[in-house]
């Protein structure tokens, strides 16, 4: 499960989504998902955990600065200066990186889903909804070597039932993720490209 096909993950960032997302809030949330997708990067990339904590550490010390001292963060890294034009002053953005240690740290089916789903919950809420977990699952689906774990996490986001309407705080952009994600866990990660877009359009037409 390691094609760049099959690791692209549902993504607020894809254009027909964004278009859900308040203008105003646009470049902040572009932001915030360019940052989910480095610690994704960060966690497919680690061999060894120490490495991976280690650079969580740093990740999570400069989310600490941006929201107490961003003034003082490094400079040549495009992303945190991406981050210090829309984030600057704002707490919250450790806690997916926090999310994002407890999946490296994972070690056995009921810790890859927990942390799979927290990671989705925690991203969610700092995009401004809710009900992120079986968006989660799939995207901790889509981070596996192993093909039976990745299955197992496609059965767990499956077997979930889809969050109250409720449950997302009147984000539409919350809603068609959730969706997406459950359309490509209905398949066990196999991508049905024609029918995700269609999905799309219609949720973004009419909502459901």
């Amino acid at each position: 499960m390691t094609s760049e096909t099959e690791t692209t993950y549902p993504d607020i960032r894809d254009p027909r989504v964004m278009v859900a997302v308040p203008r105003e809030r646009r470049a902040a949330i572009a932001a915030l998902w360019a940052l989910a997708e480095r610690l994704t990067k960060l966690l497919q990339d680690a061999r060894e955990p120490l490495i991976g904590q280690i650079k969580l550490a740093w990740w999570r010390d400069m989310m600490t600065m941006l929201a107490s001292d961003p003034g003082a963060l490094p400079q040549g890294e495009p992303l945190l200066a991406e981050l210090q034009a829309t984030w600057a002053g704002q707490g919250g953005l450790d806690t997916l990186v926090d999310a994002a240690e407890a999946m490296l740290l994972a070690e056995d089916a009921a810790a890859r889903r927990d942390a799979a789903g927290g990671f989705g919950d925690a991203l969610f809420a700092l995009s401004g909804g809710g009900g992120g977990a079986r968006w989660g699952l799939v995207w901790g689906a889509m981070l596996q070597d192993g093909e039976q774990e990745g299955r197992q996490l496609f059965a767990d986001a499956r077997n979930r039932s889809a969050p109250p309407r409720v449950s997302f705080g009147g984000n539409r952009a919350s809603v068609m993720l959730d969706r997406w994600a459950a359309a490509i866990a209905r398949h066990d990660g196999e991508r049905r490209w024609r029918g995700e877009g269609l999905l799309l359009l219609r949720l973004g037409l009419i909502g459901r």
